[in-house]
């Protein structure tokens, strides 16, 4: 069962690949884009090691990320925030490549790495949010055994996976060396923020002691500011 999980995964990193880099490369309009070939390499290698060890380690909850989508959503707001998310995702990918192809950004190549160190960073952060919590599902959900964690990154923030998906989307526009892509992040954030408010409703009301570990851990993504 765990290799065919791990397969799962695996191909379904290898078609994500191919996904984000069809519109990158077309919106570009030419393979001599470096910035987008490293983010791929970049983005496929962390998503291959993170994938592997919860195939390894945590394989239920592999299974759970691995439902994604607005198909894969029980609340109706969600369906609707993850619509929203995919296509200002997919913008931000070939907003990127008509940047690129008509020069409109002059990025620094190491500010390019730095949005690269970014993505890397942020596979860091969810593998530290995994590690600490079994039921770190991509979808908004209450399971059977659920129970609140308020260790480790908890302890700071209440959806530090949240926290750790911004850092990444952040960094893709800059890894792509795009200045005008980052307008397109900023202005998404309201329906994070949206998707997070709904969320802890849904938290509030079905697992238990939730409440209580909001009033105790104050800030939603970044410790002293939100």
């Amino acid at each position: 069962m765990k290799q065919n999980l791990t397969l799962r995964a695996l191909v379904g990193i290898l078609i994500t690949v191919v996904i984000f880099g069809v519109p990158l490369f077309l919106s570009a309009w030419t393979l001599d884009y470096w910035q987008a070939w490293l983010f791929l390499i970049v983005f496929s290698i962390a998503t291959a090691q993170h994938g592997l060890y919860l195939a390894k380690n945590d394989p239920a909850l592999l299974e759970r990320r691995m439902r994604v989508g607005p198909a894969a959503e029980k609340r109706p707001a969600q369906r609707i925030i993850m619509v929203y998310v995919i296509v200002a995702f997919f913008l931000t990918l070939v907003m990127s490549g008509i940047d690129h192809r008509l020069g409109w950004s002059r990025v620094p190549a190491l500010v390019v790495l730095i949005g690269d160190g970014m993505i890397a960073l942020s596979f860091v952060f969810f593998y530290l949010v995994c590690r600490e919590n079994s039921f770190a599902s991509a979808t908004i959900e209450v399971v059977e055994g659920q129970k609140v964690i308020s260790t480790g990154l908890y302890q700071y923030v209440r959806h530090p996976m949240y926290a750790a998906a911004l850092l990444m989307w952040l960094g893709i526009p800059l890894a792509l060396g795009s200045s005008w892509s980052v307008v397109i992040v900023v202005l998404s954030l309201p329906i994070l923020n949206w998707r997070i408010v709904d969320e802890e409703k849904c938290l509030a009301t079905n697992l238990k002691g939730y409440t209580e570990y909001c009033d105790k851990v104050k800030y939603r993504l970044i410790p002293g500011l939100y």
